[in-house]
């Protein structure tokens, strides 16, 4: 059957490109849909009128008529459909108003005919589409239909194929998932049939590459069924150009030479201050990297007390990396040295490549390096840092703090505020790689070391764009059942699919795609470069949560409205506190506090009060996460709050219990030395604002739900 099917499909393309055509007429989609089994109405094509009103006979009550032409595409914008056409004069009427009003909207358009087609049933009208995505490939959407359907932009995206669940899945993704249920006394969709449809649209398209983009629109969607009322098919101009790819051995073997080198060859390495090479060595030497350091400048004999050698392969034994330091118009037959060396990575500091227009020079260093077995990485890189291998290699400013977080970025601007944050905050990081033009190694590399790397415990990514999504996303779902992801997309606001021929392909911009695939990857998206480096600070330091239950203890009310909004805004669920553990709250608060949830103490308690409540949360078992809210007073300073908090969490963590809690410290600045105090104690804290400890604790979840530590999903 499949092999029939594939023949028919075939055959059917292949006469489409033999007339020029790049889209399908309505009865050539309708082959393509009984090929797949997705559900259309009956329809036939009349020629004429009078085959117009005995098809329309034969359908027994109202119908929808449609020009047929392989030069409209866009039926509606002709004039070119009438809906509920019923008895032979109106039949006949509008076949030729059909036909008129085609000849006026495209005087030099093909038209073979008229589609007569049973009119649907009323009901629900939503979209299923596909579209060829620039990053992802093929990609499969589902939405609220109809004539609204670009206004309202109620869509869903996925990476075709998608499974039966997976489809089902998207049918709760959209904003408006409630009408599909059913509100206000009507009945919900039969939502087997729509997810269905959205099935085997996604096959379609990953059996047939060269379709570019599907709609059915609108699709609708009864109790009893969904069917498209009207399919729309547009082929690819060209084939995409293929990527090399690595397996993940080949990765992993690159890279661990990559980020825990033995030898290090420096190109281009100086001994004049001021210099790019003359800076890299000095921060290998000052760095205490332990491994062998080779200077390469063909003008010196020594550099900063080392041997310098003429060629890098003149440098004695086996080098792991080689950090270029010269001019962009060099690269290319040093790199030809170092692919004769055996040298398997090269980290291309310069500038003046793509990014400056010269694609023709990026191409050829790239060639060299897939001919002779070296990976890039850059260039127009600041270059990289591996601290527990006490390597600096790079131009910019040292930093050696040991740590669990790894930090990549495509900007060198944003790397140096990555680096920044880093020694302000305390955050010792395993690793920062800089990647720029990523003109080979990219964020898939990158993603199946660290997610491999003992020294990472959490992952942040800052990226503008994807070389190859579908690569980042199988990295990411190895990675996320171990480590928690965080990636800052920049570019929000790009434009998306420009000249889209459907209706899906016009609702596919960059950012509704990377959005909804990067959460399907199980990827924690940053909304802004501050969120990533404090997710990326605090998910290390939070534990695993092992439920939904979570539990607001404020000092002050207004603090707990806020940090109740912000729970919500998060995704998050208050507990609903049971009778006694209410009441064993209450008997720490005085009378005029407030149990419930926010549990709210008031502002002028002593350190016990505090204590007893933490304590009581930490100890019942229903309470899977505590909110705290601090408020500054004398009674209880912040350092004494901090003090007391951090023995409570210690305390239950030596008795196995490990519960996430965060803080919101509102104050006088004594409570940044304080917030300082609690982080490095496994409590995630911060000054002056309610909304970024939950925002923190927000993104645990999502990671621990991505990795199926949390049942349900959010």
């Amino acid at each position: 059957m499949a092999e029939d099917r594939a023949l028919t499909v075939r055959a059917l393309l292949d006469s489409v490109r033999a007339e020029g055509r790049t889209s399908l007429t309505a009865p050539e989609g309708k082959i393509l849909a009984d090929a797949y089994g997705i559900a259309v109405p009956g329809e036939e094509l009349a020629t004429d009128v009078d085959e117009a009103v005995a098809h329309a006979a034969r359908f027994e009550g109202p119908v929808v008529m449609k020009i047929v032409s392989p030069d409209i595409l866009h039926k509606t914008d002709a004039g070119g459909v009438i809906v509920g056409v019923e008895g032979a004069t109106d039949v006949r009427a509008a076949f030729c108003e059909i036909v008129k009003n085609a000849r006026e909207y495209a005087p030099g358009a093909r038209i073979e005919g008229v589609q007569v087609q049973e009119l649907l049933p009323s009901g629900q009208e939503v979209i299923v589409g596909a579209v060829t995505d620039p990053t992802f490939g093929k990609v499969v959407a589902f939405g609220l239909g109809g004539v609204l359907v670009e206004v309202l932009k109620d869509v869903t995206f996925r990476l075709a194929p998608v499974d039966a669940d997976e489809a089902a899945s998207m049918l709760d993704s959209i904003r408006a998932a409630e009408i599909l249920r059913g509100v206000r006394g009507a009945p919900a969709v039969d939502r087997w049939a729509v997810a269905e449809q959205i099935r085997r649209v996604s096959q379609l398209v990953t059996d047939v590459p060269e379709i570019a983009e599907v709609d059915l629109n609108p699709v609708i969607a009864t109790p009893e069924g969904a069917i498209a009322a009207d399919i729309r098919v547009i082929l690819a101009e060209g084939a995409p150009k293929k990527r090399r790819t690595y397996t993940r051995e080949e990765m992993l073997t690159s890279m661990r030479r990559l980020m825990e080198p033995r030898s290090v060859a420096v190109i281009g390495a100086s001994n004049e201050q001021g210099k790019i090479g003359n800076s890299v060595m000095r921060n290998l030497i000052d760095g205490g990297f332990s491994g062998e350091i080779h200077p390469v400048n063909p003008k010196a004999d020594d550099i900063l007390g080392r041997k310098a050698y003429k060629s890098v392969t003149d440098v004695p034994g086996e080098v792991d990396v080689a950090v270029f330091a010269i001019p962009a118009k060099f690269v290319a037959s040093a790199l030809e040295e170092v692919g004769r060396k055996g040298i398997p990575n090269a980290v291309l500091i310069p500038s003046g490549f793509a990014e400056t227009g010269e694609q023709a020079l990026q191409d050829e260093i790239v060639e060299i390096g897939e001919r002779l077995g070296v990976r890039l990485l850059g260039p127009n890189i600041y270059g990289y840092y591996s601290t527990w291998q006490d390597l600096c290699a790079t131009f910019c400013t040292p930093y050696d703090v040991k740590g669990g977080v790894a930090l990549t970025s495509q900007s060198g601007g944003i790397g140096m505020a990555i680096l920044g944050f880093a020694r302000t905050t305390k955050t010792g990081v395993s690793a920062i790689v800089g990647l720029g033009n990523k003109s080979d190694l990219d964020e898939d590399d990158l993603l199946t070391w660290f997610g491999e790397d003992p020294n990472t415990q959490c992952i942040a990514m800052h990226l503008e764009d994807l070389k190859d999504g579908r690569a980042f996303v199988e990295a990411a779902r190895a990675t996320v059942p171990k480590k928690p992801v965080v990636v800052l997309k920049a570019g929000r606001t790009a434009a998306g699919a420009k000249a889209a021929g459907s209706h899906t392909g016009a609702l596919a911009g960059d950012d509704a795609v990377y959005d909804d695939i990067l959460r399907q990857a199980g990827v924690i998206r940053a909304p802004g470069l501050n969120e990533m480096l404090e997710y990326a600070r605090a998910l290390p330091v939070l534990p695993t949560p092992q439920g939904d239950n979570i539990v607001i203890i404020t000092g002050a009310g207004g603090s707990g409205v806020l940090l109740s909004d912000a729970v919500t805004d998060n995704g998050l669920r208050l507990m609903e506190i049971p009778d006694d553990l209410d009441a064993s709250f209450k008997a720490f608060i005085p009378p005029f506090g407030a149990a419930g949830n926010p549990v709210d103490i008031t502002g002028g308690e002593p350190p016990s009060t505090y204590e007893a409540t933490i304590r009581l949360g930490m100890e019942d078992p229903r309470i899977h996460a505590l909110v705290l809210g601090y408020w500054h007073t004398i009674v209880t300073p912040p350092m004494v709050f901090a003090e007391l908090t951090a023995r409570v969490v210690a305390e239950f963590r030596e008795r196995g219990i490990e519960k996430p809690v965060v803080a919101s410290l509102a104050g006088d600045v004594e409570v940044e030395e304080a917030c300082q105090y609690l982080f490095e104690r496994g409590v995630v804290a911060y000054p002056y604002t309610t909304e970024k400890p939950v925002e923190a604790l927000g993104a645990k979840y999502r990671w621990a739900r991505a990795a199926g530590l949390l049942g349900g999903g959010r």
